[in-house]
């Protein structure tokens, strides 16, 4: 009889057959048991604040939420000063996005969620390349209008919104977040991250840029994904992924971190918990300069 110690752990995948019916076990959910359910709609009632700015952003800066900032900060950089914002920090973790006020923004229940009162009946965006779209339309900037790029560009801007759940919710979650190691699911996803590495690397090898010899919209989804994991900070998984040896995302990575608005929209709803004036980015890209002087 083998020593309890070698048996795997309860719902380990050797002991676990579907049932007829799926039911939710809470206990299940692992570290996202306390945000993760089956169902839609709010858990409890909260208005959200609202600012001065035309643009209301509630949002978190995770690499979802830092496509938005980064884009709201390329256009006042372009000196669009109607795209002034507030941004509103929405902790997930603790289930801010549960909030009514919140759902009414985002019945989806994710960030980030944007209320455009820029016009006289406000508007209400949700899903991230939804609101680089938005924005690029009503700003006439950062998506091109002619063809082909314009194309090119809207192709790989819904390339990253299919392609990171695989990141995200696949090889993240089961590499960094499972309860244990499940070798097939980290194979599987592992696969796919490479192989979307090696289609961002050989468009990468041809155009200065995803959409072309211009900055879009397209490198401002992407970005946030694809450069944190080439740069090793996704999930702690660099070496497990050789990110290194895709030399063209490479480039292009620290080509896009070294922009100005990159550097300020990327501290948003993170090390900045709230944005109302370009003062707020202003002070803390200078304490954080003064603390690594120390």
């Amino acid at each position: 009889m083998a020593d309890d110690a070698t048996k795997p752990p309860p719902n380990h995948p050797a002991d676990y057959a579907p049932p007829k019916v799926w039911e939710w076990n809470k206990e299940n959910g692992g570290r996202f048991a306390a945000i993760n359910r089956p169902i839609a709609g709010p858990t409890h009632d909260k208005v959200l604040p609202v600012g001065e700015h035309p643009f209301q952003l509630h949002s978190l800066g995770t690499p979802n939420g830092v496509k938005v900032t980064v884009m709201f900060e390329e256009l006042l950089a372009l000196g669009h000063k109607g795209a002034e914002y507030d941004a509103w920090m929405i902790n997930i973790g603790q289930g801010d996005q549960f909030g009514s006020g919140f759902v009414d923004i985002n019945p989806n229940s994710k960030i980030p969620a944007l209320l455009d009162r820029s016009g006289p009946t406000p508007i209400r965006v949700f899903e991230s390349a939804s609101i680089l779209l938005h924005l690029a339309e009503k700003f006439g900037a950062f998506l091109p209008t002619e063809q082909p790029k314009r194309a090119e560009t809207l192709s790989w801007l819904m390339w990253q919104m299919g392609s990171a759940p695989y990141l995200g919710g696949g090889f993240g979650h089961f590499y960094a977040y499972a309860p244990f190691k499940i070798e097939y699911a980290i194979d599987r996803f592992a696969m796919e991250v490479k192989r979307q590495m090696d289609v961002l690397d050989r468009r990468l090898a041809e155009s200065e840029y995803l959409g072309g010899d211009e900055y879009t919209i397209a490198d401002m989804a992407v970005w946030p994904w694809y450069g944190l994991l080439a740069k090793g900070g996704a999930y702690e998984s660099g070496e497990f992924l050789d990110v290194q040896s895709y030399k063209h995302v490479q480039r292009w990575t620290d080509q896009i971190g070294k922009r100005p608005a990159v550097k300020r929209g990327r501290i948003v709803n993170r090390a900045l918990p709230e944005r109302h004036s370009a003062a707020d980015i202003d002070k803390a890209l200078a304490e954080a300069e003064a603390a690594k002087a120390k």
